[in-house]
């Protein structure tokens, strides 16, 4: 999305916009006919949780609209649908653009892969079977559409009873997730099982 890509007004000058409500946008798209638009918000922010390094945003999906007319690069168009109230300044992306591949062919990573779930979509804090997780690697590190991995929760401490010695007890598998969308250093999980809640931190790797 470059930062021409908005909603500039509504029709009727409000400041939030329902299902129905007409507003301006204007954007730079390459195909002028596509006429269904989805619209977004920036969500959080993916940051690595072992380098620090920023691998994207979330973008929210909030809405769709359509075309009603298009004058000299300015945008008429008319809200479809909403899941969250729509605004001034919110981002617009043709649907054509963010298409999801529907047929998935699981299988492991041709190499061996380690990272960690950063976030979760949705806003939860634990997720099971069909939430969608953020990780920490993508087609850089040998992921590919369709790759399953296995998701384990770190040991918990425990005290030696007899030297007070802190121990770490090994790691418990927590499910799977199989990716389904891929970016350069991150990918989106659809998590296909689970054993026990998994959160933010959980480690996965090459199913065993």
């Amino acid at each position: 999305m470059c930062s021409s890509d908005l909603i500039l007004a509504g029709v009727a000058d409000r400041l939030i916009f329902g299902p129905g409500d007409e507003f301006y946008a204007r954007g730079n798209w390459p195909n002028e006919e596509v006429e269904a638009f989805g619209i977004f918000r920036k969500g959080d922010v993916y940051l690595d949780p072992e380098t620090r390094e920023v691998l994207g945003f979330e973008a929210r999906e909030v809405g769709s609209a359509r075309v009603v007319e298009q004058d000299d690069g300015v945008y008429t168009m008319t809200m479809t649908s909403v899941k969250e109230d729509v605004r001034l300044g919110d981002r617009l992306l043709p649907t054509e653009e963010r298409r999801v591949e529907s047929t998935f062919y699981p299988s492991p990573p041709k190499e061996q892969v380690e990272g960690a779930i950063m976030t979760i979509l949705g806003g939860l804090t634990q997720v099971g079977r069909n939430d969608v997780v953020a990780i920490n690697r993508g087609a850089l590190h040998g992921l590919e559409v369709g790759n399953v991995l296995e998701v384990s929760k770190s040991g918990r401490l425990t005290r030696d009873r007899i030297s007070r010695e802190l121990i770490e007890l090994p790691s418990e598998r927590a499910g799977l997730l199989m990716v389904f969308r891929l970016f350069d250093k991150m990918a989106y999980g659809l998590i296909l099982e689970t054993e026990e809640p998994i959160q933010v931190g959980d480690r996965f790797t090459n199913p065993r």
